[in-house]
């Protein structure tokens, strides 16, 4: 191989690591700042290959996802004196790189540290202005909406934009949580004896009230029997009457007849009687028929 030859393939390798270090390929997951000498000069959000000056631009890329920042824990006074350890999250998005370049660089430890500064003072303040039921009740939520509203404002420097802010984790010190569940067993027992003196005292009211509702029952339904008692008795006089009238004498022998079946048939019953007594009469001479003339 002659020196051209070598001049040529030299010249062939130029121009393709020249072609290599001015092309690169921005993902869809990235955007791209351009600097030139470190100076930022362009940004590429659109996915794709693209060119740029060899050896004089440089290519940042910064990730366009959701970005999560993990909060330690950490003990915070409550707006009711009331302590809390609580540890959270929060996800975010770098929305302008150029100016997340210019104030932080292109370490993710910078940013970090930054936002967990203002994170961690933003949990503080707010959460020193709530009481222990609000943030553990669906109050949470304006909590976090605040605390994201304000480090948002903070961070707005900083090209990246907070989209949400969460408590994962909210717990009582250990020297505080005998001395509130001893609080929280008090008041549930409280609670309970007030709802068991109300169930009794309605239970009374019931009882009393039904005994009363007993009573006028048993009083009427009494007085309608005696009423109908009165009433059969009316008519069975009226009866009784009404057929003594239409056969006197047989109704003499009728009642001698049942003296006898009352009175001799009962085993237990001891009469003293003399035999000339008009009772008997019936059992030594039987009873005359009744004449028709007598029936009416």
């Amino acid at each position: 191989m002659n020196a051209r030859s070598w001049t040529l393939a030299g010249l062939v390798v130029v121009l393709l690591i020249i072609a290599a270090s001015s092309l690169f390929t921005v993902q869809q997951t990235e955007e791209v700042l351009i600097t030139q000498f470190g100076r930022p000069v362009r940004i590429i959000t659109k996915p794709g290959l693209h060119t740029k000056i060899p050896f004089v631009q440089g290519v940042i890329p910064f990730d366009r996802r959701l970005l999560n920042y993990e909060l330690p824990s950490e003990e915070v006074i409550l707006g009711d004196q009331q302590r809390l350890v609580v540890d959270g999250f929060a996800r975010f998005r770098i929305t302008d790189p150029l100016r997340y370049y210019q104030s932080v660089g292109t370490a993710m430890e910078a940013i970090d540290a930054r936002l967990g500064s203002t994170l961690g003072s933003s949990f503080r303040r707010v959460l020193g202005q709530e009481t222990l039921p609000a943030v553990l009740s669906t109050a949470r939520n304006r909590i976090m909406s605040q605390i994201r509203t304000e480090v948002n404002t903070a961070m707005q420097g900083f090209g990246i934009t907070i989209e949400d802010v969460r408590i994962r984790r909210a717990d009582l010190p250990e020297a505080n949580t005998e001395a509130v569940l001893g609080r929280m067993k008090s008041e549930r027992e409280r609670v309970a004896a007030l709802v068991r003196a109300q169930g009794i005292q309605a239970a009374t009211v019931i009882r009393a009230d039904a005994e009363r509702e007993r009573i006028v029952l048993l009083a009427d339904a009494n007085a309608k029997a005696t009423a109908l008692k009165g009433q059969g008795a009316a008519q069975a006089t009226t009866i009784l009457a009404k057929a003594y009238g239409q056969d006197p004498s047989f109704f003499k022998i009728w009642r001698t007849l049942e003296a006898y079946r009352r009175g001799l048939a009962n085993s237990s019953t001891e009469l003293l009687l003399s035999p000339a007594s008009p009772l008997l009469r019936y059992l030594s001479v039987p009873p005359e028929p009744a004449s028709p003339t007598d029936t009416h």
